[in-house]
């Protein structure tokens, strides 16, 4: 009994991390895409890339920065009908200096597989671009000093689709008043920079892996997208 009430306990705080709780009991939810700036680079889409990637490498005054190995910018196919934006590097994406490579990304692969997707059709990238400790959530603070970087990033990339893995994706881009358990399996377009992408929020691929059950759910945004692909 004792081992399902404490099974319950995480599950329970699991779910309140996934959703933002602290955003639910604010009266004054944050609007971070009428505070952030772009930075606009000159170029071809490489040659931006590589300048934003160089800005980001310059950041100074970041402990993000000072406790990772390295920078992980992103990976994939740079002219993609599809982006895929998660949370942040954990300890293999810091080895290796690519984002989504461990048991996440794996499962991630799984599932753009399931919809005849890889890695080679996709751009993915993290809302920070520097492994927080411990793999914990990136602070406000820090996901307002990335924000910039990463509106930036969905401008050059001008996908097609945008899809957010995760809450803080989904608040970084989107806003605050927004949670994953109501905005997923949804489309709506938002203007990032000159980019006007449709975006569909779906679950982290770590979160799916502690609550195997919402797997259901995921699929269900995975044919959207699928289906989305088909139309445009």
């Amino acid at each position: 009994m004792k081992k399902n009430l404490n099974q319950k306990l995480i599950n329970l705080i699991e779910y309140y991390n996934l959703v933002n709780a602290n955003f639910l009991l604010s009266n004054t939810p944050l609007n971070r895409m009428s505070e952030s700036k772009l930075y606009n680079f000159s170029g071809t889409k490489s040659e931006k890339l590589s300048k934003l990637k160089k800005k980001i490498y310059l950041i100074k005054n970041c402990d993000l920065k000072k406790n990772a190995k390295q920078l992980v910018f992103a990976n994939g196919n740079i002219n993609p009908k599809i982006m895929i934006v998660g949370e942040g590097p954990g300890a293999n994406e810091d080895l290796e200096g690519k984002p989504f490579v461990g048991r996440a990304g794996k499962l991630l692969d799984k599932m753009l597989n399931s919809i005849q997707l890889d890695r080679k059709q996709t751009y993915i990238t993290n809302v920070v671009n520097y492994r927080p400790p411990s793999n914990r959530k990136p602070t406000e603070q820090e996901i307002e000093r990335y924000l910039p970087f990463l509106k930036s990033h969905v401008e050059i990339i001008n996908p097609k689709i945008l899809l957010l893995l995760g809450s803080t994706a989904l608040n970084a881009l989107v806003g605050d008043e927004e949670i994953i358990s109501k905005a997923r399996g949804k489309w709506f377009q938002k203007e990032i920079g000159s980019s006007k992408p449709w975006i569909i929020a779906s679950f982290h691929p770590a979160f799916l892996m502690r609550q195997p059950e919402q797997k259901k759910l995921a699929w269900i945004d995975l044919k959207m997208i699928r289906e989305k692909l088909r139309k445009i």
